[in-house]
């Protein structure tokens, strides 16, 4: 299967987590911290690009369809789950964040051994994930910020991310039902 440019920008930000990983959980200078937020700066960047390349282009494929919520996902569960490592406290923060994400995955799941088909990501989806990009580079930019201070953008992140988990479960209700009607 050939790549194009929207599922090479989607396989590079896979292919960043790990680095992003090593370079953040191994961390003790300050340049060590900005260049981990970089990092995850490239990764938000890619999000956004891969997904306007390939609507603009009509570069949209069967293989980008799973590989950038894929790479979503999986960018998520790193970040949160190497924040969780380095401030343990935070773990009810960063479980209810993968929570959500699991559970949107389960209800992606439900829709495809449905056949039923959500056409891109929503403004509302779009939202969290530029959010979640934004709060997160701050956090692993400054490792001296108050562990309040972390927690209250956790917080602040969690409104976006559970009212675009809303949203969907709203759209996933909505399509099953019409699913049901059209049977």
């Amino acid at each position: 299967m050939k790549l194009n440019i929207p599922n090479t920008l989607s396989l590079i930000r896979i292919l960043l987590i790990p680095l992003f990983l090593w370079k953040f959980l191994s961390a003790d200078t300050q340049l060590d911290y900005t260049f981990s937020a970089a990092i995850l700066a490239v990764s938000g960047f890619t999000d956004t690009v891969d997904g306007a390349i390939a609507r603009k282009f009509n570069m949209i494929t069967q293989l980008g369809k799973i590989l950038d919520p894929l790479a979503d996902k999986l960018t998520l569960a790193s970040v949160i789950t190497a924040l969780w490592i380095k401030r343990p406290y935070l773990w009810w923060l960063c479980a209810l964040l993968i929570l959500k994400e699991l559970l949107m995955l389960v209800g992606g799941l439900r829709l495809h051994t449905r056949k039923v088909t959500i056409e891109g990501s929503k403004w509302f989806g779009k939202l969290a994930t530029v959010m979640f990009y934004i709060i997160m580079i701050v956090i692993v930019a400054v490792p001296v910020l108050e562990d309040h201070t972390i927690a209250g953008l956790l917080l602040f992140l969690l409104m976006f991310m559970l009212f675009a988990f809303l949203q969907y479960a709203l759209l996933f209700r909505r399509l099953l039902t019409n699913m049901h009607h059209n049977e």
